[in-house]
């Protein structure tokens, strides 16, 4: 709008005279000045005016609910119209275009207590959580983690399901393989007993077998040629070491008669190139036996307990004319007892010879059984030989 001013006259000051104070001559011609004009609230829907953007949705304005103005509150303050001031300096008001006529304005965004009611939305804003809860996560992301958390659920149970039949399966074999092993230690230990018990047996028929070289081993060491003056025979070791030391043995007494009928009573041991002086301790005249002691440590042998029986295998060693370490074997021929004035005898078939005289007649458990003491004459296979219990009784020296 254009506006002049009159001419150059006093007047009255007043507000609608610019302003000036009163007797104050007016300015002459100025430029004309141009103002915008205040622009004229329409209301909205009007020819010209648009329409104002509402939410999709808006909450009723009801009292103690967000967006309803409280029952008393002040009314709003009016905006002061764009362009200057009405008549008598009082701002003119005008309903902005955020504030038409009947629809109160709302609180500010976010509202001042700091929290949105449940369930409502604010304008422009989607619906959040409710007061202390959090943020939602997207759907789908929450729905992707339960799948994959399912899926690895089901794998964990499908692991431990196959482990647990495996752990099963194990068991189940270990146990059967314990059960198949004591049943193999036990057949195994029965065997065992069984063969520990045969060989036993075997052992006992091998010690009751006749085997002439492993007594000949066993007995050769205790036996001698025996040297008296110009007659030689055989003598043996026998019993336990005698009382003052040394070892005592047995010979014929015709071995040694010539010596002892001098009154002479030493005699020699002789064994491959070795010697000992030995001593005629005591003769047996009647039942041909004589008893020596040497002074030399030497292995007595061990005197049957039972008497001899024919048939039973025997072993002679001796040194027939001269020969030492000879050995010769056969059977019991019978058991003679005692008559016409003369003690008991054993018969055998092994030969002998002169200087067989004295030597010890051994069964298979290497024990002595006899002293052989003659031959039959003119005939072969007829030994004879004094019993040891008859020698062992009357010088108690086995």
């Amino acid at each position: 709008m254009t506006a002049g001013y009159g001419s150059a006259d006093t007047g009255p000051a007043g507000p609608g005279d610019g302003g000036f104070p009163p007797g104050t001559a007016r300015p002459g011609p100025l430029p004309p000045r141009i103002e915008p004009a205040a622009p004229a609230y329409l209301p909205p829907g009007a020819p010209g005016q648009p329409s104002p953007a509402r939410p999709a949705w808006s909450p009723p304005a009801q009292p103690g609910q967000w967006g309803a103005a409280p029952a008393n509150a002040p009314a709003p303050a009016a905006t002061p119209a764009a362009g200057g001031w009405r008549q008598g300096g009082a701002p003119s008001t005008i309903p902005g275009p955020s504030t038409p006529p009947g629809n109160p304005p709302g609180p500010a965004w976010p509202p001042a207590s700091g929290s949105v009611p449940s369930g409502v939305a604010a304008p422009g804003h989607p619906q959040g959580p409710g007061p202390g809860q959090p943020y939602p996560a997207p759907a789908t992301r929450g729905r992707g983690l339960t799948v994959a958390a399912l899926v690895l659920a089901g794998l964990l149970a499908v692991v431990t399901g196959v482990q647990a039949y495996q752990i099963n399966r194990l068991s189940n074999r270990l146990g059967d393989t314990d059960s198949k092993v004591a049943a193999g230690q036990a057949a195994d230990s029965t065997r065992l007993d069984g063969l520990e018990s045969r060989a036993g047996a075997l052992e006992k028929q091998a010690g009751a077998a006749f085997n002439p070289e492993a007594v000949a081993s066993a007995v050769l060491p205790s036996v001698f040629r025996v040297r008296a003056g110009n007659s030689t025979g055989t003598a043996f070791a026998i019993g336990k070491p005698a009382a003052g030391g040394g070892t005592n043995l047995f010979t014929n007494y015709h071995v040694v008669d010539a010596l002892w009928q001098t009154g002479e009573r030493e005699v020699f041991l002789e064994r491959t190139d070795q010697r000992f002086p030995a001593t005629i301790v005591r003769v047996d005249e009647a039942n041909d036996v004589a008893h020596l002691r040497t002074n030399g440590k030497f292995t007595g042998l061990v005197a049957a307990p039972a008497a001899v029986k024919s048939g039973q295998q025997i072993v002679v060693v001796g040194a027939p004319l001269g020969l030492e370490d000879s050995v010769t074997t056969g059977v019991v021929s019978a058991f003679r007892q005692a008559g016409g004035g003369e003690g008991p005898v054993i018969q055998f078939d092994a030969p002998i010879n002169p200087g067989n005289s004295g030597g010890p007649v051994i069964n298979g458990s290497k024990q002595v059984v006899g002293i052989a003491t003659a031959k039959a004459r003119n005939a072969e296979g007829i030994g004879l030989a004094v019993p040891i219990k008859v020698a062992c009784d009357g010088f108690k020296i086995c």
